[in-house]
């Protein structure tokens, strides 16, 4: 299935039902009296946070939603039915925008969280109840835009053709498409890892470019799902094999980060070089410790080389990260 992450959609609430006027009369009373039955709300438009659903596709192919009405009122202060409650089950992970206003809704960050989204009209009041009846009120009408970002432990970040579709096969249960070109992964892909601990999910997203956070190549659709990930793995190709200088690449990336956001910024990271079986990595490792002096685990992904240490300091900073959490 292909995998969806936007998608903008148009909810209309049901309508309230019509207030009755109608006056019971039988052959003993000398003036009628007013029996008129309340009209039902109407349903209202709910979204769901559903951990079994992984994409938008959905809501392409169907982008109008409409509540029911509820029920008219009628005689004898019968009231009518509401409208049921239209339910739209999203992905974990999936955020809520007015569309029209630009505002925020809900970030659905919780299974099975709910939030109403247009609310469904007042049924009309019936002339049992109040002398003049009331009309029923409509029910709200919005357009609504889903931004899904996944959810991962840890996001693989880097440029095309970095390794990180061959790292995230090497140190996970996942198959992603590997091949000799750029922009191979064009949307998320998810893995888990397995360890004595507990299992952590890993994100290989689409390789950025630079001026990723102004929106370019993939942009903004591959810096938002790293927002959600709790460490950042930043894949150099330190062989330079796409005749790029890997210093060159650490800054960008760094760059595009900070500009994107500060929680991009400011989250946990872990330098990686790879393809260090190649010797022109060899060469350029040197430079780089000479010119940078940050933490750095060299590995071949292809050759399944210092994947378990990555891993285990995945695992170090995850502990960490949820120490520091609790």
């Amino acid at each position: 299935m292909a995998f969806v992450d936007s998608a903008r959609i148009k909810v209309k609430a049901g309508d309230g039902g019509k207030g009755c006027e109608s006056h019971y009369r039988d052959l003993w009373m000398r003036y009628p009296r007013a029996d008129g039955g309340d009209g039902g709300n109407g349903a209202s438009i709910i979204f769901v946070a559903d951990p079994h659903m992984q994409t938008l596709l959905d809501y392409r192919f169907k982008q109008h939603y409409r509540g029911e009405r509820g029920g008219h009122g009628s005689s004898k202060g019968s009231t009518g039915a509401s409208g049921d409650d239209c339910i739209l089950r999203v992905p974990v992970g999936t955020v809520l925008w007015d569309d029209e206003t630009g505002l925020l809704i809900r970030d659905m960050v919780t299974p099975g969280e709910s939030v109403v989204v247009a609310k469904g009209g007042n049924g009309g009041v019936g002339n049992m109840r109040r002398r003049t009846p009331l009309p029923p009120t409509k029910g709200e009408e919005k357009v609504i835009r889903l931004e899904l970002k996944i959810i991962a432990d840890v996001g693989l970040v880097g440029f095309p053709n970095a390794g990180k579709s061959t790292l995230i096969t090497g140190i996970s249960k996942v198959k992603s498409k590997i091949a000799n070109y750029p922009f191979t992964t064009k949307q998320p892909i998810l893995g888990i890892v397995e360890t004595d601990d507990a299992p952590f999910v890993v994100a290989d997203l689409p390789g950025l470019i630079e001026g990723a956070h102004l929106g370019r190549g993939l942009g903004h659709q591959f810096l938002k799902h790293a927002e959600r990930t709790k460490i950042l793995v930043q894949v150099i190709d330190m062989a330079g094999s796409e005749d790029r200088d890997p210093l060159d690449d650490y800054e960008t990336i760094n760059l595009e980060l900070e500009q994107y956001s500060d929680a991009l910024a400011h989250k946990h990271k872990i330098l990686v070089a790879n393809k260090m079986d190649l010797a022109s990595a060899k060469k350029n490792i040197k430079r780089f410790r000479k010119e940078y002096n940050v933490p750095i685990i060299e590995i071949s992904a292809l050759e399944h080389k210092g994947l378990e240490e990555l891993v285990e300091e995945m695992i170090r900073i995850l502990k960490l990260s949820a120490h520091t959490i609790s």
